[in-house]
């Protein structure tokens, strides 16, 4: 059979009577004998004249060195078409499923060997898209069962195209409503063959195809979110191809699809995007009409997680800009013959996008920027992201053009700045800096103070934070006092009481300190108002550490060491401040919140400045005011009682402020009242004396000068109910008598013991060990009095009672009661002697009142 079907040079070539090459001719007649069997009833006889055929065929290509591939192509040419290709399209319809793949797989080598594949497409066509497309009204499943042989009459249908090449054209519509339905096909990878079918058929046909190429893009677009990621591609890619040679009108079809696949898992997916929307800007017949809408979906990829992606996108967009520019130069003449550095501000002169890239972006800005504010808000996370990203992107490009914008812009970033994701936060607080660095500070701070005006937010602030960032120093110089000034404002400084509020506040204090530097130091007053409010507000909630490092930067701007000498520079001013508003403060005032850190963090300074401190607690502690507020300010003012020396007597002058504290302030507040405020009151009070007289400050006769005011109201404060009251109250009394040294009024001094004795009974231990320990110093005090004889009784009256508590169940209080009596033994030792004799056997242990007793017999005889 192969010598029959092998041209050789024994017979002489040359036309037969039919007008046939003898070649030919001999194998119509080869073929002849083999064709009947594709029509036999049996499947299996079909089967076997088909792989005679298959067999026939492969064996009939040209193998001799000097073989004429063309000749053998022509010869091949007329049994192709006549005999062999109409049996072989009927056999695409046979029942058994090994006939129809080997028909398929014959008309592929048909195709190949065909001197002109063309000339069979009028009859191939027709039938591959009987197997291929189903009625479009019914929408059925294709005639095709096998996924397989879809797939390989999809292939036969690419080679189709391939070799036909613009030939092809009288049949696109065949080919077009098969791909319509395999583009939909269940098996992936016939989706993805007729993707590319659909590409070849685009490039084949480019003159033709664009009156078909809409009714592609429906199905390709069904596709495009196929499961498969390489459906996907493909489906991308055959997009891209269709659109170039077809028609432009199905951009706006595409666009949204393809602006989905950006977020797309697959870094192939975006890639692919990537290179396609990149393409149809250098080349697509109307790219003008689409700049618009394709320059935000290629640069959303600069800010691709895949660097090849961004890099990609980056380069894309430099080609495209470069033509562009290239394709308008004369437009562009004068900015190119007179071409301007960057921008000394620019945030990245090295990398600044080219005229071509700054121009498209800037003319295309308008139409661009609604969309941009439309997804920024938009309910998918994603989406925000991306619009947040390509804004700054846009506005590196647009440069000092985002004035003509600039309202809408910021509008969109103090709406976009309050986003719960923190990836739009971030984008949009770029994009402000960038707006900061191309827009003159004048422009922008009407616009944004006066928002921040009208209504305080988290957003706004950080906005003004960015701007003021991205603004250079010298632009910002002449508004440094008139921001400062702005922030200082009780409506922003204190606009909210949310955390994050107040961490915006200290950014816009931040920016203002590090870009401004030395051209804070005429509004470091307001500039740390805004700080002590923050410090107030929030410090407790996790900004106090990033306040003090701001203080400390505001400190090296101003010239001086340390916060504290900060807080030195401006005590005055901040107490004049604070002092404006103090007769209307409450428990919740802000203010009081605010003169705590002022008094806290002063230091040595809060000595100088008494003359202003003095009349503003005066005025807040009387009895009249709020209460809540009193306590606050008393538990300030202890603090800061405690370290006297280091604070508000740094320059040895509170002692003349003295009678103030203790006639205007002390005594109006231990005063009794009924009810618990009043008790917390006169325990913030008592722990306040108890700072004064302790803190070292006092002389022993200013301390004497207390105690002849107070004492009655600290015997009095030991009956509350309030254990730490009655505690530092004993602590009190035990160190007015260890500092009275001078003469004392028997009377009033006979009145402290029979107070201190009923504090023995104290349900607390810690106030009755405090109770005997004055009642110590008591006794050591009547030693030094020269008429000692004269409290005899008071003494023998104290001995009975601190030798019931001798008996104690607690160990410490016998202990301690032990002490005393010994302490005291030296008054009237016979007297004890007797005492403690009569009470020996009523202890239930005689072991303390021996050891008193030993400790009474080793005594020295009274003289």
């Amino acid at each position: 059979m192969a010598a029959l079907l092998v041209p050789e040079a024994a017979p002489p070539r040359g036309p037969t009577e039919t007008g046939e090459t003898t070649e030919e001719a001999e194998l119509s007649r080869s073929l002849s004998r083999l064709l009947p069997g594709l029509e036999a009833d049996s499947k299996l006889g079909r089967r076997r004249a088909l792989e005679a055929l298959q067999r026939a065929l492969e064996a009939a290509q040209p193998e001799a060195p000097d073989a004429d591939p063309d000749a053998a192509a022509a010869a091949f040419q007329g049994p192709w078409v006549h005999l062999l290709l109409p049996r072989l399209l009927r056999r695409l319809a046979d029942p058994a499923e090994g006939c129809r793949t080997l028909a398929v797989h014959l008309l592929g080598l048909g195709l190949r060997r065909a001197a002109r594949p063309r000339d069979a497409l009028p009859r191939l066509l027709p039938a591959l898209a009987a197997r291929l497309a189903s009625p479009e009204p019914t929408r059925r499943p294709p005639p095709e069962a096998c996924e397989e042989l879809r797939l390989a009459l999809v292939q036969l249908l690419g080679l189709a195209v391939r070799l036909a090449g613009a030939a092809f054209a009288p049949h696109l519509d065949d080919a077009v409503r098969a791909l319509r339905c395999t583009l939909l096909d269940p098996f992936a990878a016939v989706r993805r063959e007729s993707c590319e079918c659909a590409a070849g058929l685009a490039r084949a046909t480019p003159d033709h195809f664009h009156m078909q190429s809409e009714s592609l893009i429906g199905p390709l677009m069904q596709s495009i979110s196929h499961q498969h990621w390489k459906v996907r591609v493909a489906v991308i890619e055959a997009t891209g191809t269709v659109i170039q040679f077809g028609s432009g009108k199905s951009v706006d079809d595409v666009l949204p699809h393809f602006a989905q696949r950006l977020f797309d898992d697959v870094p192939q997916v975006r890639q692919a995007v990537t290179r396609v929307v990149g393409g149809w800007l250098l080349s697509l017949r109307d790219r003008y009409s689409f700049f618009h809408k394709l320059i935000p979906l290629l640069l959303s990829g600069f800010h691709d997680e895949i660097p090849e992606i961004a890099c990609e996108a980056t380069s894309l967009w430099e080609q495209v800009g470069l033509q562009w520019q290239t394709e308008n130069e004369e437009d562009l003449k004068d900015k190119l013959d007179f071409a301007s550095p960057p921008p000394a501000h620019h945030p990245s002169p090295e990398s600044r996008p080219g005229l071509g890239c700054r121009e498209l972006v800037f003319r295309n800005l308008s139409k661009i920027l609604p969309a941009i504010w439309h997804d920024i808000a938009d309910w998918v996370v994603g989406t925000r992201v991306k619009s947040a990203q390509l804004l700054a992107v846009l506005l590196l490009h647009a440069e000092d053009h985002i004035t003509q914008h600039l309202e809408p812009v910021l509008r969109a970033l103090l709406r976009a700045c309050a986003d719960e994701e923190a990836a739009v936060v971030c984008s949009c607080a770029r994009s402000a800096e960038l707006v900061g660095n191309f827009v003159s500070p004048e422009v922008f701070l009407k616009l944004i103070l006066s928002t921040l005006r009208k209504s305080p937010s988290p957003s706004g602030l950080l906005v003004l934070a960015s701007l003021i960032r991205g603004c250079p120093r010298e632009a910002l110089q002449p508004h440094v006092k008139g921001i400062a000034m702005e922030l200082a404002q009780a409506r922003i400084c204190q606009g909210s009481e949310n955390r994050l509020y107040g961490e915006r506040l200290l950014q816009c204090v931040q920016a203002v300190v590090s870009v401004g530097r030395e051209d804070c130091r005429g509004a470091g007053e307001q500039l740390l108002e805004v700080l002590v409010t923050v410090l107030a507000l929030w410090g407790p909630e996790g900004l106090g550490d990033k306040v003090q490092e701001t203080l400390a930067e505001l400190a090296a701007v101003e010239g001086v060491d340390s916060s504290q000498d900060l807080f030195r520079a401006h005590v005055s001013p901040l107490l004049e401040w604070l002092a404006a508003s103090h007769q209307d403060w409450t428990g919740h005032s802000v203010e009081l919140l605010q003169l705590d850190v002022v008094l806290t963090h002063s230091g040595p300074a809060l000595g100088e400045a008494l003359p202003q401190l003095v009349p503003i607690l005066r005025s807040c502690l009387q009895p009249a005011r709020d209460p809540a507020m009193r306590l606050k300010l008393f538990s300030t003012l202890t603090g800061v009682l405690l370290e006297a020396p280091e604070t508000v007597d740094s320059q040895g002058q509170l002692h003349g402020y003295l009678d103030t504290l203790i006639q205007d302030i002390l005594v109006p507040n231990l005063q009794w009242h009924a009810g618990r405020t009043a008790a917390a009151i006169r325990t913030a009070a008592v722990s306040c004396l108890w700072a004064l007289v302790s803190s070292g400050v006092l002389s022993d006769g200013q301390i004497q000068d207390v105690q002849e005011i107070l004492m009655p109201q600290i015997l009095t404060t030991l009956e509350e109910d309030s254990q730490m009251t009655r505690l530092i109250s004993c602590q009190i009394i035990n160190l007015f008598l260890k500092t009275s040294n001078g003469v004392i009024d028997p009377d009033k001094f006979i009145k402290i013991y029979p107070e201190l004795l009923k504090r023995l009974d104290d349900v607390s231990n810690d106030v009755r060990l405090a109770a005997t320990s004055t009642l110590v110093t008591w006794l050591q005090r009547v030693q030094r009095e020269a008429s000692k004889c004269c409290y005899e009784s008071s003494i023998q009256h104290l001995y009975r009672e601190l030798l019931v508590y001798l008996d104690d169940p607690e160990r410490t209080v016998q202990d301690a009661v032990l002490e005393a009596l010994k302490a005291g033994s030296v008054l009237f030792p016979d007297l004890l002697v007797k005492e403690t004799e009569a009470v020996l056997h009523k202890h239930r242990s005689p072991s303390h009142c021996e050891q008193l007793l030993q400790h009474l017999q080793a005594l020295p005889p009274a003289q």
